[in-house]
């Protein structure tokens, strides 16, 4: 084992993900004679086991630990050599932590949620399985390991979002998600086998040290008749794969369809794991994007485009995890807003907390569900806070952190994105940007207050026997509601005042995790700004009046003035419908692409299986003369030994007569 630092325990870190995976492969081959009560038992304190270890592991790195070192050998062919490593710093850190405090929450949460199901302890092996995956994709030293834990969350996601598989609607959904992550991870593999094939080697910090020299020499390629620079295309195509996982335009669609599944998986994949993988690679990545113009602004436009039009999407959603959901494709894009403009710890600051209060809403949210019999529908809720007054409590401070309301933790994060975009000079790119997480800050609001109003205020549309079940959740539903709530006020101040946002990024909290070329560095430039007060009032201030205004129509059209959104929808259908369908995504592509794979299919079904196989061998003749033929050849095979010696003699005697006469 070769190591480059050994101050933290080997021992330890190896628990972090292996307490999860244990606890998975008891419940998934143990449950049905674990029974309900000890599988959840197992699975909880697995997770809960690895946030402590992960906590602890966060305090030695805060003191200056770190590891980076290869554990055994995975795959060696030639000069290919894959090892089985692990890079602990405190960008790993910071995920580590996220990950697993979540992931326990959404443990002991699920013991209430799913109590009853008949799949309950599959579930529990599903998300532990789940955590461990996220673990190995955040805690690995090179490009194979990440591409395994990347592969992993997938598949678990994919399970678990078609968990209740007896539905079509689940089904359907899990295998859109399934499809479109597997176009993203075709051009994720191809950057990385295109890194292997350019450094010669998947480990991260010997792919960093190369690059600059790399890059020095110009080194291009022809791609689709263009001349492209190689750092560029590997780039761009591990962009690609982050754009899938974390759902990015065009590759957003299977994300709100993934809300068949069971509302705690909502929580783990949408909220602080999987969909946060891609925020997270690119941030790891820093030093290979620092030296390509064109993936930055790639990724700040793709950013830029998700961020705008996944909220105006949000705005008249009616399902309350749609909004949610939508909210989450939304927040995603001002993170890889944040990396495009090379704030990559702004972005990853706003991934920590956007995952305490996401998960908070959707825990709510699921709160809400179960007490209203698994009804959605937030047109056919109200009044609900008389119900409820622990989900209402958290629901409002995650609502209220989602909008950007100081003291709450999204106020820190995504505020401080906005000054970032305002200050770097990116040319139209960094100028869309601005507008659109600036005007997305409104529509954020809105749509939050929206739901939230329409569930707890508002008119009481409850029918009549769902009313008679509604009731607040029980401890094991509500005490994880709790421990996020503190996330959702806290992570934010947490976060400055261990200086996660140092302008100093080479030498402040990130110092060797992420780097920063200092022609790049808004946050540098933002300081400058400050000190010389050539910020502006409205950047500075313009967030919060946009976040507050949001919250004010929200409460006039959704608690006081009730019939006016009906009136707005009948003034303007052609809008509302337009955002109602998601744009058109999903028809868009089954006119491009499912309705021409169905004909494809048909056109194959019809005359290659019926008419070629069916009519032409079946019933053609082909099958029957193979059978006679066949029947033939079996009357040669009779056991005999003498008839098969007789059989090699005549064919040597054949074989030399050809030979003597072909002399």
């Amino acid at each position: 084992m070769h190591e480059t630092a050994m101050s933290l325990n080997t021992t330890e870190l190896l628990a972090i993900p292996a307490l999860p995976l244990l606890a998975a492969l008891l419940a998934g081959l143990f449950g049905w004679a674990l029974k309900e009560k000890l599988t959840h038992w197992i699975c909880c304190l697995g997770t809960i086991g690895a946030a402590i270890l992960s906590i602890d592991v966060f305090v030695q790195v805060q003191h200056g630990a770190s590891f980076h070192g290869n554990l055994w050998t995975w795959m060696l062919s030639d000069k290919f050599i894959v090892p089985v490593g692990m890079m602990i710093d405190r960008l790993t850190v910071i995920m580590m932590v996220t990950v697993t405090i979540v992931s326990a929450c959404v443990h002991v949460y699920t013991i209430g949620y799913m109590h009853g199901d008949p799949g309950y302890t599959r579930f529990f092996s599903y998300i532990s399985a789940f955590t461990f995956s996220m673990l190995v994709l955040v805690m690995g030293n090179n490009f194979f390991t990440l591409f395994f834990g990347w592969e992993a969350v997938g598949l678990f996601s994919y399970l678990l979002i078609g968990f209740w598989y007896k539905r079509e609607s689940a089904n359907f959904a899990a295998l859109k998600a399934f499809i479109v992550n597997r176009v993203g991870d075709f051009g994720f593999a191809i950057g990385i086998l295109a890194v292997w094939y350019y450094f010669g080697t998947v480990e991260y910090q010997a792919v960093f040290a190369q690059v600059p020299a790399f890059v020095a020499k110009h080194v291009s390629l022809h791609f689709l008749g263009w001349q492209i620079e190689a750092i560029t295309f590997m780039c761009l195509a591990l962009f690609v794969g982050a754009m899938g996982k974390s759902a990015q335009v065009p590759l957003h669609v299977w994300l709100p369809d993934s809300m068949e599944g069971p509302t705690p998986i909502s929580a783990l994949i949408h909220a602080a794991t999987m969909v946060t993988a891609g925020v997270f690679m690119v941030a790891r990545l820093s030093p290979m994007f620092e030296f390509s113009e064109t993936a930055l602004a790639t990724v700040t436009v793709v950013g830029a485009i998700t961020a705008w039009m996944c909220a105006t999407i949000g705005l008249v959603q009616n399902d309350i995890k749609r909004v949610i959901a939508y909210s989450t494709c939304s927040q995603l894009g001002y993170m890889f807003v944040a990396c495009g403009i090379s704030a990559y710890s702004a972005g990853v600051f706003h991934l920590m907390t956007h995952a305490y209060f996401k998960a908070l809403l959707f825990l709510a949210a699921g709160s809400v569900i179960h007490g209203m019999m698994a009804e959605q529908d937030i047109r056919i809720m109200g009044q609900l806070r008389r119900f409820m007054p622990i989900t209402y409590g958290t629901m409002l401070i995650g609502a209220l952190a989602l909008s950007g309301l100081p003291p709450f933790a999204g106020y820190w994060s995504k505020d401080l994105i906005i000054e970032a975009a305002a200050v770097r000079d990116m040319g139209w790119a960094s100028e869309l940007a601005y507008w659109s997480v600036l005007t997305g800050v409104f529509m954020t609001a809105f749509y939050t207050f929206r739901m939230f109003f329409l569930t707890f205020h508002n008119s009481d549309r409850v029918p009549a026997k769902i009313k008679a079940h509604v009731h607040e959740s029980p401890k094991v539903i509500t005490v994880p509601l709790l421990v996020l709530s503190i996330g959702a006020i806290g992570a934010g101040l947490w976060g400055v005042s261990i200086g996660l946002v140092d302008a100093e990024t080479m030498h402040g909290y990130f110092a060797g995790s992420i780097f920063v070329l200092d022609e790049h560095n808004p946050l540098l430039m933002l300081e400058e700004a400050e000190t010389n007060h050539t910020l502006g009032f409205f950047t500075h201030y313009g967030p919060l009046m946009l976040a507050l205004s949001g919250i004010a129509l929200a409460g006039y059209m959704y608690y006081r003035e009730s019939e006016m959104p009906k009136r707005l929808a009948a003034s303007f259908p052609r809008v509302h419908d337009f955002l109602l369908n998601k744009w058109y995504w999903d028809e868009l592509y089954a006119k491009i692409f499912v309705a021409p794979a169905r004909k494809l299919g048909t056109i194959l079904w019809q005359w290659f299986d019926l008419a070629m196989i069916d009519r032409g061998v079946i019933h053609g003749g082909i099958v029957d003369s193979i059978k006679a033929g066949a029947a033939r050849m079996r009357q040669l095979q009779t056991g005999m030994v003498y008839h098969y010696a007789f059989a090699m003699v005549i064919g040597v005697f054949g074989f030399l007569t050809y030979l003597l006469f072909k002399a």
